[in-house]
């Protein structure tokens, strides 16, 4: 009779029942790697993820002792036993570090081993869990080489002192700025509180506790003020102050960084103490101009009485000629103080330079004879114009003139030369004088810089050639020395922007006695008010106007209106003034139209692009009518 087949309680089937689907669970787990060691370390079960994590299959791997998984500097101190017993006498040990694929790549692993005991509590296993954590750990090794990057940045900045401060600002870094800046060595200074950089004045007041009160309120403060090193002494410093805070919200404590800003804090003053002074200057030039006044006009009534005495007519002339130097010297003590209030306005108009030169020759002409300088101009046969201010320009040039004079010895040369550079009429004052070194060049500028002249009688305030190159640039140009050397004479070189008067012939020369008739003006402005008016004045002048108040307009007008001159509003909506004469010059008959730009702006800068654009000359607005004149007698009438 054959043997019977053994039946299971219900309880012993319940509980294989339960074995096998846990071990149906760990099987489907593929992200960890779990399996059993026997008590010796071999492996006596293997699931999926331990085959994807290591890449061994269970066949390969059934049997063979575990220390296979790490690495042999790991097996070389017997770590994998020493896991083992601590596991067997702790019931449970974690670690992290390198282990060991099939293919022999490392990965980064989280091991957890645990002890298995049976009922009687002898040692069955070991029950092994491992996680892949390579990524992890790259993230966390690039956080700590980027801290790295950052701490060893921050210690290398020597310009900004930057250190970290406890909650209770106790100090707990120090870079090298910090240890620049302030004067302590990172030992002296870690572990001390911050208020030790802080006058006595500002401790007692409580000034650094507030500070850090108000970086924790509002994330950070800034502040200037005086600071204290390590030798007692003072500087100006601008103190930022951050609060840091932890993952969870909790103050970490404050980073701060200090700047050394005495030497701003100086040139501030220095600019404040500059203010002040022409300030004064000019305060005091206009005093000096009350008692100038009735001495002018009593030399001015010894001039008109007959004088008998040869010595007292000497005695006059000298008086006259000092009073002349002198009310001179107030004239640019009071243009010192305009300049450092920016209140003086230029008076620009369309100006022929030969006027301009005319006119500051014949002012300086007399200290020239009295020199016994010879004197040559050497100007274009046709006139040049430029847009200025002819009392200023003239200014210009009879400081550069009477510059010459005054450092020229008796009986030099002195030659003033105009001519064209492309866009800009140059204006030079050439001497056979004492010459400039070429480190003093841009120095003789300086406000008060006198030169090296060696003659006490010729001393002046150092004021002339700073107010002359002053005054260009507000005309948009430069002013310039040249010199071979100490002994070999100067050229000063104005350049201004020229405007081109760009004429269909003829000579150029202006009709001194009024307006020629008959030219053909187009007005194109988008403010009707200023248009219309600008066309009655045009027709009262004699010309044909007409008037458009857009681009488009101004178009379709000139199909019917073949001007010789347009008006040319810049700023216009649509098509602005640039676009409308492209536009026209695109007509037939009107490539040649004299285009006049008329625009607010007036600035070297803008002259520059309205000449580049095409324009023939450039008015600024509100247009003097002896501007518009003049221009309008610069082109030839219609035919």
């Amino acid at each position: 009779m054959p043997a019977a087949t053994p039946t299971l309680s219900p309880v012993s089937a319940a509980e294989a029942a339960l074995e096998g689907g846990f071990q149906l669970l760990i099987d489907g787990v593929v992200d960890y790697g779990i399996f059993v060691l026997d008590p010796t370390g071999h492996v006596i079960s293997w699931n999926s993820g331990a085959e994807k994590l290591k890449g061994y299959r269970r066949d390969e791997i059934i049997g063979k002792h575990f220390s296979i998984f790490y690495p042999p500097e790991a097996n070389a101190t017997a770590w994998p036993q020493e896991e083992l017993r601590r596991a067997r006498e702790l019931g449970r040990f974690e670690d992290e570090g390198w282990r060991v694929r099939k293919d022999g790549s490392l990965f980064w692993a989280n091991v957890i081993i645990t002890a298995v005991q049976g009922s009687d509590g002898t040692l069955t296993g070991y029950v092994k869990i491992t996680r892949d954590l390579t990524e992890r750990r790259r993230h966390e090794e690039e956080l700590r080489a980027s801290e790295e990057r950052f701490r060893l940045l921050v210690e290398s900045v020597r310009d900004y002192a930057i250190f970290m401060l406890d909650p209770d600002g106790i100090i707990r870094s120090w870079n090298a700025g910090a240890q620049t800046l302030k004067g302590y060595a990172a030992g002296e200074i870690i572990g001390r509180h911050f208020s030790s950089f802080y006058t006595p004045q500002d401790q007692q007041a409580g000034k650094p506790a507030a500070e850090l009160r108000t970086a924790r309120a509002n994330g950070r403060v800034e502040d200037e003020g005086w600071r204290v090193r390590k030798d007692g002494t003072l500087f100006w410093a601008n103190v930022v102050i951050t609060a840091v805070y932890g993952r969870t919200g909790e103050l970490l404590g404050y980073a701060k960084v200090t700047r050394d800003m005495t030497q701003r804090r100086r040139l501030e003053e220095l600019e404040r103490s500059s203010r002040m002074m022409n300030e004064f200057l000019a305060m005091l030039a206009h005093e000096l101009r009350n008692p100038l006044a009735p001495m002018r006009n009593a030399v001015t009534v010894m001039q008109l009485e007959p004088i008998a005495s040869a010595a007292l007519r000497d005695c006059r002339d000298i008086i006259d000629r000092q009073l002349s130097h002198v009310t001179r010297l107030v004239d640019d003590l009071l243009d010192v103080g305009r300049f450092a209030t920016g209140k003086i306005k230029l008076r620009r108009q369309l100006q022929r330079v030969d006027e301009v030169v005319a006119r500051s020759v014949e002012t300086v002409r007399p200290t020239l004879q009295a020199r016994g300088h010879a004197f040559e101009i050497d100007q274009p046969p046709t006139p040049v114009h430029v847009n200025g201010d002819p009392t200023r320009l003239s200014q210009v040039l009879q400081n550069l003139l009477l510059n010459a004079a005054k450092f020229t010895p008796d009986g030099g040369r002195i030659a003033l030369k105009v001519a064209t550079e492309g866009g800009f009429v140059a204006i030079s004052v050439t001497d056979n004088g004492r010459g400039i070194d070429a480190a003093d060049l841009e120095r003789v500028f300086g406000l008060f810089v006198q030169g090296d002249n060696g003659t006490p009688n010729e001393s002046g305030l150092g004021i002339g050639l700073t107010l002359a190159r002053s005054l260009t640039e507000m005309h948009g140009g430069r002013l310039d020395a040249e010199s071979p050397g100490r002994g070999m004479g100067t050229t000063f070189t104005v350049r201004l922007p020229l405007v081109n008067m760009r004429s269909g012939g003829g000579d150029g020369q202006r009709d001194e006695h009024g307006p020629s008739t008959g030219r053909r003006v187009l007005v194109v402005d988008d403010n009707r008010d200023a248009a219309d008016s600008t066309i009655t004045i045009l027709r009262l002048l004699g010309h044909q106007a007409e008037c458009a108040y857009n681009g488009h307009e101004a178009v379709e007008t000139a199909r019917r209106f073949p001007a010789d001159v347009v008006l040319l509003d810049l700023a216009m909506p649509g098509l602005d003034g640039f676009e409308t004469l492209k536009l026209l010059r695109a007509l037939p008959g009107l490539e040649s139209v004299f285009a006049i730009a008329m625009t607010g702006y007036g600035s070297g800068d803008d002259r520059r692009r309205t000449m580049a654009a095409g324009f023939d000359a450039h008015l600024t607005k509100p247009v003097e009518l002896g501007a518009l004149v003049a221009l309008l007698n610069e082109v030839r009438p219609a035919a």
